[in-house]
C-alpha cells in the first residue's frame, strides 16, 4: 500500500515555523535547551526536504544508466537523513549542553520559552498524530515494532520517529527550564540539552539501522514467497520451484528471480506460454513484483 506524503508535508511546515520561533526565543532568553530544540527543528526541516527529494527521484523511470530504475534513491536519502539526525541533531545538542554546563547562565525571560514550547508542542503534536495515523494505516494489524522492522517504506517510520522525538524533546526542554527556574540552578538547563541530544542519538541509531538494512537490500517476506511458490507449483506445466531470490528496489517494487523445473516433454512454445502465464498470475496477486525473471532448471 503506497504511503501518503501528507505526514512529510505536515512535518515540514511545522518544523520550519517552529525552528524559527525556537531560535528567536533562544536569542532573547539564552536557554541552552531552547537552542538545542531550535537546532533539532532545523535538522527535521532539512530531513523532510531530503525525504521528498528521495521520493521524487525514486519515481524516475529506468534508463540506460539505471536499468533497474531509481527506486533505491529513497533508501539512500533515508539513510542520509538518519545520519544527519545523529550528527547534527544529537551531536549539536550534546555539545550545546556541555558548553552550558561549563559556562552556566541563568535563563532570561523564561516565560517566552514556555510560550514557544507550548506552540511547538501543539504543532509537533499535530504532525505526530498525522504520522501515527499514516503508520497505523500502513501496518494494519501488525504489531508496532514488527511493523517498523518489516516496513519497506522509510519515509513513513522516519517521520513518525522524528515527530515522537520532537514531542519528547519539547517536554524535556520545558522540564529543564522550569526546574532551573524553580531551583535557581542554571546547570539543569544544560543537563536538559544533553538529555535531548541523547534522545536524538538513540532515535538516530534506530533509524540508521533500519535505513541501512533497506539500502543493502531486503528480500520479500517468507509468507509472500511461499504463496508465490504455491501459485507456480499449481500450474500444470511446473514440476518444482528449485529456488527463489528477491530484493526490494523501492517500497512498491520488488525484483524476483525464480528457477523452475518444468514437466518433461514440454516444447519451447508451451514453456514460453507457461512462463508468461506464471508472471501474470504472480503480478495479479502481488503487483509490487514488477520485475520477474524465470530460469528453467
Amino acid at each position: 500500500m503506497p504511503a501518503s506524503k501528507t505526514p512529510i508535508y505536515t512535518a515540514l511546515a511545522a518544523n520550519l515555523l517552529i525552528a524559527a520561533t525556537k531560535l528567536t526565543a533562544a536569542v532573547f532568553t539564552g536557554s541552552s535547551a531552547m537552542v538545542s530544540e531550535g537546532i533539532h527543528s532545523l535538522v527535521d526541516t532539512s530531513n523532510e526536504v531530503l525525504l521528498l527529494l528521495g521520493i521524487r527521484n525514486s519515481q524516475k523511470p529506468a534508463d540506460d544508466v539505471r536499468q533497474f530504475g531509481y527506486g533505491k534513491e529513497l533508501y539512500f536519502w533515508s539513510f542520509v537523513v538518519s545520519l544527519l539526525f545523529f550528527a547534527l541533531g544529537g551531536g549539536f545538542s550534546i555539545y550545546e549542553g556541555i558548553e552550558h554546563l561549563m559556562h552556566p547562565q541563568h535563563v532570561k525571560n523564561p516565560v517566552w520559552n514556555y510560550i514557544v514550547l507550548g506552540i511547538a508542542f501543539i504543532f509537533d503534536g499535530i504532525s505526530f498524530i498525522t504520522a501515527l495515523k499514516e503508520f497505523k494505516r500502513q501496518r494494519g494489524d501488525t504489531p508496532f515494532w514488527k511493523a517498523v522492522h518489516v516496513s519497506k517504506d522509510p519515509s513513513t517510520f522516519v517521520v513518525l520517529f522524528e515527530d515522537a522525538a520532537d514531542v519528547l524533546g519539547i517536554l524535556i526542554a520545558f522540564t529543564g527550564i522550569l526546574l532551573g527556574q524553580i531551583l535557581n540552578n542554571p546547570y539543569i538547563d544544560g543537563i536538559a540539552s544533553v538529555m535531548i541530544g541523547l534522545l536524538l542519538t538513540a532515535v538516530a541509531i534506530l533509524l540508521v539501522r533500519e535505513s541501512r538494512s533497506l539500502l543493502m537490500g531486503e528480500s520479500a517476506s517468507a509468507e509472500d514467497l511461499q504463496a508465490i511458490t504455491r501459485i507456480i507449483e499449481n500450474h500444470n506445466k511446473v514440476k518444482q520451484v528449485l529456488s527463489h531470490q528477491s530484493m526490494y528496489l523501492a517500497p512498491e517494487e520488488v525484483i524476483l528471480v525464480l528457477k523452475i523445473r518444468f514437466t518433461e516433454g514440454s516444447i519451447v512454445e508451451e514453456l514460453s506460454n507457461a512462463i508468461g502465464a506464471l508472471k501474470k498470475s504472480i503480478q495479479n496477486k502481488y503487483p509490487r513484483f514488477k520485475q520477474i525473471y524465470i530460469e528453467i532448471g
